[in-house]
Parts: C-alpha cells; sequence; structure tokens
C-alpha cells in the first residue's frame, strides 16, 4: 500500500480488527520509509449480476424492471402481488445462480412467458406482444389461435371405452 504521506509502497500492519459494522476490516498501517501512521479499509468488492440485452449490452439486473414488466401485463387481472413477487424472485434467483454472473434476457424472457402461460392467459399475451415483438397482426393472432388450441385440447371430453 502506497503511504500516503511519502509515497513509499512498504509498511507493516500495525493493527488489525472488524469495523461495527463487520463489512470491513480496518488496518493500522505504519510506513516503512517515513514512520508515520495511516487507516486503509478493506472491503468486498460487489461484482453486480448482469443481463445482457438483445443488442449484446450489458447492464445491471434490475428485478424493478421484472416487477414494472409483471404489472403491466397483469393490469386488470386476477393475478395478486404475491404471484408476481414470486416471479420476480424466481427470476431473482437464475441470475444469482448464473455462474458467470450474467444471462441474457431471452432467458428471463422465456422464464416468465412459462410462469404467466400457466397463471394467467391474457397475461401471458400481453407480455408475449412486448416480448415477442410481433410485426405484424397474423403473428399475434397465430400465438393467439396456440393458445386457443391448447386450451381447447386440454378442454376437450376424454373419449370413453363402449362396453360391447
Amino acid at each position: 500500500m502506497r503511504c500516503p504521506f511519502c509515497a513509499h509502497l512498504e509498511d507493516k500492519v500495525v493493527d488489525s480488527r472488524e469495523t461495527k459494522e463487520g463489512d470491513a476490516i480496518r488496518r493500522r498501517r505504519e510506513c516503512l520509509e517515513c514512520g508515520r501512521r495511516f487507516t486503509s479499509y478493506e472491503r468486498i468488492d460487489e461484482i453486480p449480476y448482469m443481463v445482457v440485452k438483445k443488442d449484446g449490452k450489458r447492464e445491471s439486473f434490475d428485478r424493478n424492471k421484472i416487477l414494472a414488466g409483471l404489472l403491466r401485463a397483469c393490469e386488470k387481472r386476477p393475478i395478486s402481488t404475491g404471484q408476481l413477487e414470486a416471479i420476480a424472485d424466481h427470476i431473482e434467483k437464475v441470475v444469482q445462480d448464473s455462474p458467470d454472473r450474467e444471462v441474457p434476457t431471452s432467458d428471463i424472457g422465456k422464464i416468465i412467458m412459462r410462469r404467466l402461460k400457466s397463471l394467467d392467459k391474457v397475461a401471458y399475451v400481453r407480455f408475449a406482444s412486448v416480448y415477442l415483438e410481433f410485426e405484424d397482426v397474423s403473428e399475434f393472432m397465430t400465438e393467439l389461435k396456440d393458445l386457443v388450441r391448447a386450451r381447447d385440447k386440454r378442454n376437450a371430453p376424454k373419449a370413453s371405452k363402449s362396453k360391447k
């Protein structure tokens, strides 16, 4: 550590202890050149969690952006804030568990769409229309038709075996 008085690079640590908050270590040092004492603090350097946008740009993960998008998609829908918080919690965990501390926004969007699709179809379509950037009405209609087909398949009466 460079001495703030004479700029010499060698010193010795005289005393070392944690700060009251426990978030840093305070070290008293003595310069081996001029003999003056000074204090340094050692803190953990937090590396922010990052998301990689479609255009390749990176930005810090912002849970509030996830919640804002969910709130817009779920406006006037029977979805509780707790359910939206659970989705945001899940996304935050995915980002935090990423080995390289960054996740493509495409992965985040897919997770959100999967969760919304099982939660509320209208909210899913709202979110998908923005996230998937439909170019025209036909792409939007294709997505809606897929939803209707899936619903009809789920609600179709089961074929029963007739007794002879």
